[in-house]
């Protein structure tokens, strides 16, 4: 079904709440508080601003020491991890918008809208740590490493593609591909950079880079929640996307994106880091994988690693500093948790 783009103005749009939908409905794009059609986002919402932080709050003092003190091989893989980070939210905060221009529940933009927010603060975010830490023209090397390394290229090719051919076709099954592309962003994409990261703090090394990282984290989990919603919603209306033919396929892309961090991780980390194995990382996103596709009903894609393994049980005593877990509506909110909140954690 193709899609029809809303109108900015509309005065002939539908004011009942009944009559809202994702895609193809009548909107007046008005925000009104007071009725939502989609309970999740009074939640969602009031999360995702609590969650508000600015990155020069944090000191990289102890850093800027750090990363001369690096290894070769810690050192080439916090650039090129950094490098791929970079890209990710860049390429988000551009396409949340492109989303949005098809979407007509307002609850659901004003969603995107603060999404599209937290990701050019991380984006920001990278810029500060660069900035601290390297000369000028090693920020820029770092910037731009997916120009020259093919492996980071391909990673990049793989949602950058998906995210590209919802720009060429505009139709409601081409949508949901694109959520499910956002999912596999949020939900694993990240996983072995911020398992890098949360390793160097293990060892005592490049505490601002890893504060910076876990409120990225936290803000990637209220991301990821609500893809995971909204994949659920279309679900719920547009059933003739998620026949056994096409579920098949979302499944494909999520095995995909697994195996595609599994073998980044190998490349970028692989058994050259203390601390970190290539078969720690691999379990650890089977296991992410098996998580993101379960939670949208598409079942276990690795046997294997249905449970949480033990050799990566570590990870979520920095991921979860603030408690925001992996469903986040089960934990307590800290408002506006300063990064001196976060420093005894470490």
């Amino acid at each position: 079904m193709l899609l029809k783009k809303k109108k900015l103005f509309n005065e002939w749009g539908d004011i009942e709440v009944e009559k809202r939908r994702l895609v193809n409905g009548n909107t007046t794009n008005l925000n009104d508080f007071n009725h939502l059609k989609y309970p999740f986002v009074s939640s969602w919402y009031r999360q995702a601003m609590n969650n508000f932080w600015i990155p020069e709050e944090i000191n990289l003092n102890q850093d800027i020491k750090d990363y001369r003190l690096l290894s070769k091989e810690e050192r080439t893989a916090y650039n090129k991890i950094l490098s791929f980070l970079i890209f990710l939210d860049s390429i988000q905060t551009a396409n949340l918008p492109s989303i949005g221009e098809y979407i007509t529940a307002n609850e659901i933009n004003l969603c995107l809208t603060i999404h599209a927010f937290q990701e050019a603060v991380h984006s920001q975010s990278y810029s500060y740590m660069l900035d601290s830490i390297c000369l000028p023209e090693e920020r820029q090397e770092i910037l731009y490493q997916w120009k020259n390394d093919e492996h980071l290229l391909n990673r990049n090719r793989f949602i950058g593609d998906l995210y590209n051919e919802f720009q060429e076709k505009k139709d409601t099954y081409q949508l949901v591909k694109t959520m499910i592309a956002n999912y596999i962003l949020e939900g694993i994409y990240f996983y072995s950079g911020f398992m890098f990261f949360y390793n160097l703090a293990r060892n005592g090394k490049m505490p601002g880079s890893v504060q910076e990282i876990r409120y990225i984290n936290r803000d990637e989990n209220t991301h990821l929640w609500l893809f995971h919603q909204l994949i659920l919603e279309m679900k719920n209306e547009e059933p003739e996307l998620f026949t056994k033919a096409h579920i098949q396929e979302y499944r494909a892309m999520i095995q995909q994106g697994v195996e595609e961090e599994i073998a980044w991780g190998n490349y970028v980390i692989g058994d050259r880091i203390p601390g970190l194995t290539h078969h720690m990382i691999a379990d650890y996103i089977q296991y992410l994988g098996n998580l993101r596709s379960n939670a949208l009903g598409f079942g276990i894609l690795y046997e294997e690693n249905k449970e949480e393994p033990e050799s990566a049980k570590w990870v979520n005593q920095y991921s979860n500093a603030n408690l925001i877990k992996t469903d986040f509506f089960e934990a307590k909110s800290s408002a506006y948790a300063k990064s001196s909140a976060l420093v005894d954690d470490l």
